[in-house]
């Protein structure tokens, strides 16, 4: 799919540091209105092709156009439509977080100062203070009130919950889709799985510089398996165990996986058995990254 719709279209991206492919022929296409959420732990090239759709970074090779137009020859014009928060915010130290919000807002163009308020309190950030005096997340919190109350076509986000608390990761999930309610598009970046679970309409898993799997997390949950929990008026034959994956019996409770695209059969398997009671547990995102990640994936990609 290409035209007018997608916004970001990237084909064979390629891109090395030295000897060090970071990526290896990456595609990503993100569609107007949606948030799209780019997966994968630390490491696996998601923030380079971030740099390289702000045009940081020049690709070695293949196609990338955002908004229309090329990052790279097109950066200050695109700069005016998009607004990006990075996982690590750096302040002017002299300035206050209000100043940097509105200097933020003017170098895209305009800011919406009824919503620039309505952040600030929603966030509980102290705009009078200077850069200097800010932690982390109180960092984060100037760059994505200056990104949401900006009013610009794209929001790239990379890592922008980073140092906040779970209180303010749920403000943030908020604001975002208010943000695409009013018509805005969303790339969020991140190695969080419950944050993208929440908001995401389509995931793109990127492993190694490639993306190795995108669609809607239904067509993710369905390419892997489901989990059963029964209660059985009998045991299952051996040929009806042998239908299901990680069967774990105990007295008359049985669980078991299956392939999603098979819970009918499975149904119909197990009704012979006496069954009592049945739950399906649809699979979770966690499931699906680590059966693509397995022993590689570090513990904060499955927070």
């Amino acid at each position: 799919m290409s035209g007018p719709d997608v916004l970001v279209d990237i084909a064979g991206l390629v891109k090395s540091f030295g000897r060090f492919p970071a990526l290896r022929g990456l595609d990503l296409q993100v569609t107007r209105g949606e948030v799209h959420g780019f997966l994968g732990p630390n490491g696996a090239g998601k923030s380079t092709t971030i740099r390289v759709l702000l045009g940081l970074l020049r690709a070695d090779a293949g196609t990338v156009t955002l908004l229309g137009k090329d990052p790279w020859a097109d950066v200050v014009e695109l700069h005016r439509r998009l607004a990006y928060v990075p996982g690590d915010v750096s302040l002017w130290p002299g300035m206050t977080g209000g100043e940097a919000i509105d200097l933020l807002g003017a170098l895209r163009g305009g800011i919406d100062e009824r919503r620039r308020a309505e952040l600030v309190e929603r966030f509980e950030l102290d705009p009078t203070k200077r850069g200097r005096q800010y932690s982390k997340g109180n960092r984060q919190k100037v760059a994505i009130v200056a990104a949401l109350a900006s009013d610009v076509e794209l929001l790239i986000l990379d890592e922008p919950t980073s140092g906040l608390d779970p209180l303010m990761e749920k403000v943030f999930q908020e604001v975002v889709r208010e943000a695409t309610a009013r018509g805005t598009t969303v790339l969020l970046s991140s190695h969080i799985l419950a944050e993208l679970e929440s908001l995401a309409d389509r995931l793109s898993i990127i492993r190694d510089g490639r993306v190795v799997q995108s669609g809607t997390l239904a067509d993710l949950r369905g390419q892997t398996h489901t989990t059963i929990h029964a209660t059985l008026g009998r045991t299952p034959d051996r040929e009806t165990l042998a239908f299901f994956h990680d069967v774990h019996l105990d007295g008359d409770r049985f669980s078991a996986t299956v392939e999603s695209t098979r819970i009918g059969e499975a149904m119909t398997l197990l009704a012979p058995t006496g069954l009592t009671s049945l739950t399906v547990e649809p699979p979770s995102l966690e499931s699906l990254f680590l059966r693509l990640y397995g022993d590689d994936t570090p513990a904060e990609a499955t927070r």
